[in-house]
Parts: structure tokens; sequence; C-alpha cells
């Protein structure tokens, strides 16, 4: 259905011509999702269920508190703030534009071309999927932990990661309004414990009280600044998800910008204040010996001493729910691209089609199930040979995927900010969108130098030696997507021009085509 307006009034037979709109049905599917499934609250939660934000708190500060010996993270999240801010000016000005549940590369072939959109694409899918694939052995791990704790049962990690798998296969066929409820309600559970642990370490301080050296800018210095941007960026990651849902959103041109802001302010200031947080707890002089120490472990030994044990468990039972979210919440992105995709001839027509029945891209959601099936079998394979090392799919599977997902997320949206760019210019509206073009220029500009942080330390964000091939290898698969997408976009360029020229056009490949194949066209 075109996005933003009416549905058609009715279903052409399996086979038959399009209707007005363009759009065909085959054997109980069509080229088309559903328009109206979302409005502003259900798009907002389903975004920001991606950023995991209790997930942030119990793994991403500790981590980067401990590892880099920052301790002024919450102006880091400010900061990093501002800059996707930037970043978002340009980006939802396209999103009025440009309606396409290929979202990045969507953008970047409107302003940087087919070829370069190819290329955008696979990194997206590449990226996007590791990030789900990675959250499935950081949660396979803990659950298997809960099981022996809590029910003395030894369980290995990929048997729930398995489960998780097919659990997150069913609900991504169902209508998205129904799942932007499940991460709706998952969500505002996650949000909620982790205020009321913000509060507790206000009301009960270290001996230090409630200080605010942590906002210090005298605190940002030293070699680990760089490296703790590029953890910081990643606890971000899923607020640019919102123009993927543009077609299925009621009032795109409005909602899908408002998401994007709302969001990136939400996240910046919630988890800046969740840090500080953390290092009022503990201390500011504290927080880094003590991230140390207790790494993952340290929100739940900080609340536990303030809030008791009850509240602690149901906050690690929690913390599982909460990684749920955000791997429900890229697989649905992930399923969305590949219909993008197939659509658009960048993968087989098989993928261009959704169910009838639910809307939902069945057949991208199907190949993201697979993928994370072979991904997780394969690391179990992999960490059979280890079993004296536990954390294994954690160290593995978790970082290596949420790292290699951060750096194509990245690239996509300094990418993005330079199409921005050449987009208006091309239209002739360079002097009206200056500030926007201005805004997306410093954005690009500051997340190259974090994207090069990112590849310059990808050993310390993994966890490996720095002359570990790892350094090389896991960053090499964003540039091995980029450079095999470009090509097979120039291939596409040169063998088939016009399946070329309707990259990035969404639905309104319909309409040409549709008017190309019309009498007397």
């Amino acid at each position: 259905m075109a996005t933003g307006s009416s549905s058609p009034s009715g279903t052409r037979s399996p086979g038959g011509p399009a209707g007005g709109t363009g759009i065909s049905t085959y054997k109980g599917e069509e080229q088309a999702l559903r328009a109206g499934r979302l409005g502003t609250a259900g798009l907002l939660l389903s975004v920001l269920a991606a950023t995991g934000p209790l997930m942030v708190v119990a793994g991403v500060m500790p981590t980067t508190y401990g590892v880099m010996g920052i301790v002024g993270q919450p102006l880091l999240f400010l900061i990093l703030g501002v800059v996707l801010a930037l970043f978002s000016l340009g980006y939802a000005e396209m999103s009025r534009h440009v309606h396409n549940a290929g979202a990045f590369y969507a953008y970047i072939s409107r302003g940087l071309g087919g070829t370069a959109g190819a290329g955008a694409a696979l990194v997206a899918l590449v990226a996007y999927s590791a990030l789900q694939a990675g959250l499935y052995g950081l949660l396979g791990f803990e659950v298997s932990g809960l099981l022996q704790t809590y029910f003395d049962v030894e369980v290995a990690w990929w048997i729930p990661a398995l489960a998780t798998v097919a659990l997150v296969g069913v609900l991504a066929w169902m209508k998205i309004d129904l799942n932007a409820r499940v991460l709706g309600v998952l969500l505002l559970i996650e949000v909620a414990l982790v205020v009321i642990f913000d509060i507790a370490a206000v009301v009960d301080p270290a001996k230090e009280g409630l200080s605010l050296h942590a906002f210090n800018p005298d605190t940002l210095t030293g070699a680990g600044v760089a490296t703790s941007l590029c953890f910081c960026i990643a606890a971000f990651t899923g607020f640019e998800q919102a123009p993927v849902y543009a077609e299925e959103t009621s009032r795109p041109q409005v909602v899908v910008a408002r998401v994007m802001f709302f969001a990136v302010g939400f996240v910046a200031v919630f988890f800046a204040l969740s840090s500080w947080a953390l290092t009022v707890a503990a201390g500011p002089s504290g927080i880094v010996p003590a991230a140390r120490e207790q790494s993952a472990g340290l929100l739940f030994g900080l609340t536990e001493s303030r809030l008791g044990g009850t509240f602690t468990d149901v906050l690690h039972v929690l913390f599982v729910t909460g990684m749920f979210a955000a791997i429900l919440s890229f697989h649905n992105v992930v399923a969305r691209y590949a219909f993008a995709m197939g659509r658009e001839g960048l993968l087989p027509a098989a993928f261009g089609r959704t169910n009838t029945s639910t809307g939902a891209p069945g057949t991208g959601s199907l190949l993201q199930t697979v993928v994370s099936v072979v991904v997780v079998i394969g690391f179990a394979v992999a960490d059979d040979g280890k079993a004296g090392d536990p954390t294994a799919p954690v160290l593995h599977l978790f970082t290596w995927g949420g790292n290699i997902g951060a750096l194509g997320v990245i690239l996509l949206m300094a990418t993005a900010s330079v199409a921005v760019i050449v987009f208006f210019a091309r239209r002739g509206a360079a002097r009206a969108q200056a500030w926007r073009i201005a805004a997306s220029a410093l954005a690009a500009v500051g997340l190259l130098v974090i994207a090069g942080y990112t590849v310059k330390d990808f050993d310390i964000l993994v966890g490996a030696g720095p002359d570990s091939t790892l350094s090389w290898a896991l960053p090499g698969i964003i540039f091995l997507a980029a450079v095999v997408g470009v090509a097979y976009g120039a291939i596409l360029r040169a063998r088939n021009p016009e399946a070329h020229a309707r990259i990035g056009l969404g639905n309104e490949a319909f309409q040409l085509e549709k008017a190309s194949s019309s009498p007397g066209a």
C-alpha cells in the first residue's frame, strides 16, 4: 500500500495484475507493508526497545567504567546525544520525503545513487543481523545462569538461545502492532526498574554523597576517551530504526521525525542520569575499581545492598526480558530491510512479499530466523571445546556481534548524513535546508571520527590482543559487505539499468513498473 495514503479498495487474485496502487498478491502474500498500523506511541516503544535500557545499564556501563577507566561516562552520553541530534536533523527531514522500509539504504540511494544504496543495503542487513545474533549469546548465558541459580538445573546456553529464536520467529510473523504492544510492556517495566535504582542511589549515596564529579569535563582525559565513545554510542543503537516502519506508520511525515528526536533525547538523558547514579552509588572514586571487580554484576550488587534480594532477583529476570525485546526489535528491522531489498530486486522477489493476513514480511523474517539458528549452532559447536569457559558465548558471540553491528550502524549513519546533503543540493533546496545540511555535515564528521576509533581500537572492544587477526577480520566483515554490495549494484546497473533505477524507490517502483507496462506506455 502506498505509504501515508489510503489502502486499495480490494485485492487482486493471485498472479493477477496490480490494482490502482500497483500492488499485487501472490500465493497469500502481497507486495506491500500494511499502512497505519503504528502511531507515535507504538513506533516509539518499538524503537526504544532496541536500545535495551536495562542491558545498557547492567552491561555496557560497567564495562565502559571497568575497561576504559573513564569516570565521565554521563558526560559522554550527553555529547553523543548532541552528535546524534545533529544527525537526526537531516535524517528526519529526509524521512518526510522518502518512506521506505529500506531506511538507510533508501536514503543513501536517493542521495548517492543506487550503486551506493546497494552497498548500504547489504551493510544494514549484516549489521543488524550481527546485533541480533550477538544478543542470543548473552541471553542464552543469562537464562542458563538463572536456571542453575534458582532451579539447580544445568542447561547449555544454546538451548534457551534457540528457544528464543523460535519464539521471536513466531512473533515476527504476527501483526506489527501486536509486536509493538509486547515491546512496549517489556520496555516500560525495564525503564521503571532502572528509575527505581536511580532513585535508591540518590537517596542512599556512597560516602562521597551526591557528587556531580562525573559531569566534570576534566574526567574526559586520557587515551580511553575515544574508545569509551565507541562503547557508549552502541547504547543508542535503535533510535535510527524509526524510518524502517514509515510504511506502516500513520502520518509518517510527522510521526517518524517526532519519534527520532524524542528517542535521541530520551536515551541521552536517561543513560546520562543512570550512569551518574552508578557513580553516586559506588562513589566517583570507587566506580572504576568496583566495575573492574564486579563487571556485569555491578548493578545487581549495588541494587541488592539498597533494595534487597527480591528486587535484585526481579531485576535479573527483567534483564533477560529486556534482551528479548531488543532481539525482537532487531529481528523486525532485518525482516523489513530484506523485504525492501526483495521488492527492489536486490534479493529474490520472494522476499518482497508480505503475508496477507498479518502484513508481516514473512520471507524476510524466515531468513533471519534461519541465519540466527545457523549462527547460534555454529558458536555452540565452536564453544563446545571450551567447556571450561562458560562465558565463551558472551565473550565471543555477544561482543563480536555487538561490535560488528555497531560499527556498521555508525558507518551507515555517517554515509546517510552525506546522502542528505547531496539529496537536498540536487533538488535545489540547499539554501532552504542550509542549517540541516550544516548539521548533517557536522554529524558526518563526528560519526566518521568515532568509526575510525572503533576500527582502530577494535581489539579492545572485543577483548582480543593488539596482534590478533580479529582486530581486522571482524570489522572487515562490514567493509566486505559494503564492497560486495557496491559491486553487485555496479553489475546491476550495467546489466539491468531499469532494476538499478528502482533501488530506493520503495512503493514508487510499482508505480513506475505499472506505468511502463500499461497499454500505450
